[in-house]
């Protein structure tokens, strides 16, 4: 093992990007990374997560420079690839387990970080259990990244800060547009922000009211049973009273029998159902045929987790330490736990980062609390403004080149390892 003067360690460390990506998730491969340089240890990355594993497609990251790497601080996006890819259980998915241990056999892997969300979680499980059963010492070590803010233990979820910095400015520059024209033109704007079974992204864009009347106006939550009448009934009387209304509606907005509004019918690689058209063409659609109002919609989609030139520097900066403390986790022998971030206060806002067993976190969803929500269901409370507020503060700009006017992100070399290991296909289903 690695002393802490830095000496070179027993075996290389695996680093991979998983699932939905965010704004900082290359702050967090930069943590690790550069954690692994000041320590003397060998670092690996998947090219398109889990994928690369079992592919043996294993970028040398030793041929990235420094100035490279510190790059990714300020870079959106996953510069070594990410990936859907659902690993069943250890019994039904067997093969594709061994082949993952063999893989960490060829190339001296000991330790493994597997940085992303839920289903990330339950894969970084998976893969302790897998290494124990078969002999093979393997330090596995689950990274947070989620924009949903949903897994459980941590107070909040690197990238998540981001993009609800995003959110709320968004609708109140949004909003101001909205106003300007709506005397004779648009009376209702609609935005649709992403959060498949919980509200958080949602609640966020309520930091953007600042005072009475301000928008956004309505709020819909997956937490919330949609009610037409009465989602009707509220916008009605804001553009009675205001003259306009902004709404955010969530894209996991169920009806009362508990049917996405948005249900296609279809499900993806996870299980999970996949959203038709969309939450906000139709509650914009049902807002201009009930209430005969000039409608606006928008669907940030991508842009609202890719948006590093607006990034949180409290989400950058926890980003960047749990990366950091998966590293030191994994070289003092921890196994099959997660750095997380705990709230040691909110006024003063400081945070520590503390390590938690993957058992409490894989395949748990965190839901937004009900006090989190107004008692009439269409906005945030105070409670809620305490816990989002210091999410979103500080600003971490990355550079611009002088020339062109755009962000200087980065984009690496992405070398190869040459293969050890008969070839291995692997149906990305």
């Amino acid at each position: 093992m690695s002393d802490k003067q830095g000496k070179a360690s027993k075996g290389t460390l695996f680093y991979a990007q998983s699932g939905g990506v965010t704004a900082v998730i290359n702050a967090s491969a930069c943590g690790v990374i550069e954690t692994c340089r000041k320590r003397g240890v060998r670092v690996l990355a998947g090219r398109n997560g889990i994928l690369g594993a079992l592919r043996e497609e294993l970028i040398d990251v030793s041929k990235e420079d420094r100035a490279a790497i510190a790059a990714l601080r300020h870079t959106p996006g996953g510069a070594f690839g990410s990936c859907r890819f659902k690993l069943k259980s250890i019994e039904a998915d067997r093969a594709r387990y061994e082949r993952l241990i063999d893989v960490c056999r060829a190339h001296d892997i000991r330790y493994f970080l597997y940085n992303g969300g839920n289903d990330s979680a339950d894969t970084s499980l998976k893969i302790s259990q897998i290494s124990a059963e078969l002999g093979y010492d393997l330090k596995v070590i689950g990274v947070p990244k989620t924009v949903d803010n949903d897994l459980p233990v941590t107070d909040t979820c690197p990238g998540f800060g981001s993009v609800a910095k995003y959110t709320a400015v968004s609708i109140a520059e949004a909003s101001l547009d909205v106003e300007s024209m709506s005397e004779s033109s648009t009376k209702v704007f609609v935005m649709e922000v992403m959060g498949r079974h919980a509200g958080w992204i949602a609640a966020a864009a309520g930091l953007a009211s600042q005072g009475k009347d301000a928008p956004p106006h309505v709020i819909l939550f997956p937490e919330v049973p949609f009610e037409q009448e009465a989602f009707l009934a509220r916008v009605k009387a804001v553009v009675a009273k205001v003259g306009y209304c902004s709404v955010i509606v969530s894209e996991g907005v169920k009806t009362l029998d508990g049917k996405f509004l948005t249900d296609s019918g279809v499900v993806d690689a996870f299980g999970h159902t996949q959203l038709g058209g969309g939450a906000a063409p139709i509650i914009a659609g049902l807002v201009k045929e009930k209430l005969g109002f000039k409608i606006h919609w928008a669907v940030p989609d991508y842009l609202q987790r890719s948006a590093r030139h607006i990034a949180s520097k409290v989400d950058l900066d926890q980003a960047y330490a749990v990366g950091q403390a998966a590293v030191e986790y994994a070289l003092a022998g921890k196994n099959a736990v997660m750095p997380v971030i705990k709230r040691v206060s909110t006024k003063p806002f400081k945070w520590k980062i503390e390590a938690a067993p993957i058992t409490k976190i894989a395949n748990i969803e965190k839901k937004l609390p009900a006090n989190f929500i107004s008692k009439d269901g269409f906005h945030i409370t105070a409670a809620a403004r305490n816990y989002f507020e210091p999410l979103i503060r500080g600003e971490a700009y990355p550079p611009y080149d002088a020339k062109s006017g755009l962000p200087k992100y980065v984009r690496l070399k992405r070398v190869l390892l040459k293969k050890k290991l008969p070839k291995y296909a692997v149906a990305d289903k």
